[in-house]
C-alpha cells in the first residue's frame, strides 16, 4: 500500500489545508489519498441508528466533509476515508509504514509568525520512517483562510557531511513532479580563524565559499544527471545553517529539510529542522535519512 499519501484530519482549518496540499500532491504523482481520523473512543459501526445517537457521527462527518470537497476539486483522484479507534500518534506512525508520505496541519499563532505543533505532530515528525509534510493555514482573527497551494520552487537544506540521498531524492522528485526549480541551500557559520582584529578576513571567507561551492556541486552533480529537466541552483551562506535555510524559504512552494534516523526511544530533531518547522511560512517536508 506504498502508493498512498496519508493526511491526518482533526476538523481544523489547518488539517483541511494539509488535506488540500496532500490531494494536489497525490494527483500529481497519481497516488491514492488517504484521509485518516483517529479517535480512541470510536465504537463498532452501528446499524440504523439516528444521527443524534451515533457516537461516531462527528468523526465520520470530519472525513466525509473533507472527502466531498477534495473529490469535487479532483474528480479523478482516488480518495479513501479511514476512521481508526486508536491514539492519533500511534495511528499516524502505523500509517507511515503504508504511505509514501504523511501530511499534517500546523497551527499558526497570530500575531506571532511561527508554528505551534502539538506533541502528536512533533512526535510523528521525529519518529516516522517516511517524509512528513507540515502545512499551515493563514489564520487571521476575523477570518480563517487556508493558504493556497504555492507553486513556487523547492528549497532543500543541504548538509555536506554524511549521506543525503533520501533527502535529495525527495526534493528532486517533488521539483520534477511540479515542474519547478530547485534551490540547494547550505549555511555554514564562520570559524574563528575567519575573524581578524579589524573584522572578517575576506580572503578566508572567499576560500571557504569557493571550497564549499565545489563540494555542493559534487553532491548535486549526479542528481542533475538523474533529473535533467529540473532547473537547479545553489546558495552558500556564511551564517548559521538554521538562519540560512529559513531565509531561503521565503517565497518557496516547499522547504525540504533532513532528519537523522534514530532509535525509536530517542526521537530527535536538529536545529535546522526545528527552525524550519517553527519559522518557515511555506509547507515544510522533514525527510528521515541515515
Amino acid at each position: 500500500m506504498e502508493t498512498v499519501v496519508t493526511v491526518g484530519l482533526d476538523g481544523s482549518p489547518e488539517s483541511l489545508a494539509a488535506a488540500r496540499w496532500a490531494a494536489d500532491e497525490a494527483e500529481r504523482r497519481k497516488l491514492t489519498l488517504r484521509l485518516l481520523h483517529a479517535w480512541p473512543l470510536l465504537v463498532p459501526e452501528p446499524t440504523r441508528v439516528p444521527a443524534e445517537m451515533d457516537q461516531n457521527y462527528w468523526a465520520r462527518r470530519i472525513v466525509h466533509k473533507a472527502r466531498a470537497e477534495l473529490q469535487a476539486r479532483h474528480p479523478g483522484l482516488a480518495i479513501v476515508g479511514s476512521l481508526v479507534a486508536d491514539d492519533a500518534q500511534d495511528a499516524l506512525l502505523r500509517a507511515a509504514s503504508e504511505s509514501v508520505m504523511i501530511v499534517l496541519g500546523s497551527r499558526g499563532l497570530v500575531p506571532v509568525e511561527s508554528y505551534f505543533l502539538g506533541d502528536i505532530s512533533m512526535s510523528v515528525v521525529a519518529r516516522a520512517d517516511v517524509p512528513v509534510v507540515l502545512v499551515r493555514a493563514e489564520v487571521s482573527e476575523q477570518r480563517p483562510q487556508p493558504a493556497p497551494v504555492a507553486e513556487g520552487g523547492v528549497v532543500v537544506a543541504l548538509k555536506l557531511h554524511g549521506p543525503c540521498d533520501d533527502l535529495l531524492e525527495f526534493a528532486f522528485g517533488i521539483a520534477a513532479a511540479r515542474g519547478v526549480a530547485l534551490r540547494a541551500v547550505h549555511g555554514q557559520s564562520l570559524p574563528l580563524v575567519a575573524y581578524a582584529p579589524w573584522g572578517v578576513d575576506h580572503d578566508v571567507t572567499e576560500e571557504i565559499t569557493r571550497d564549499t561551492r565545489q563540494r555542493v556541486h559534487q553532491i548535486l552533480l549526479p542528481w542533475r544527471d538523474k533529473f535533467p529537466l529540473v532547473e537547479v541552483s545553489d546558495s552558500i551562506a556564511l551564517e548559521s545553517p538554521a538562519k540560512a535555510v529559513v531565509r531561503a524559504a521565503h517565497g518557496a512552494g516547499l522547504l525540504v529539510v533532513g532528519r537523522r534516523k534514530h532509535r525509536p526511544a530517542l526521537p530527535h530533531l536538529g536545529p535546522v529542522a526545528q527552525a524550519a518547522i517553527h519559522h518557515a511560512r511555506c509547507p515544510v517536508a522533514v525527510v528521515p535519512h541515515r
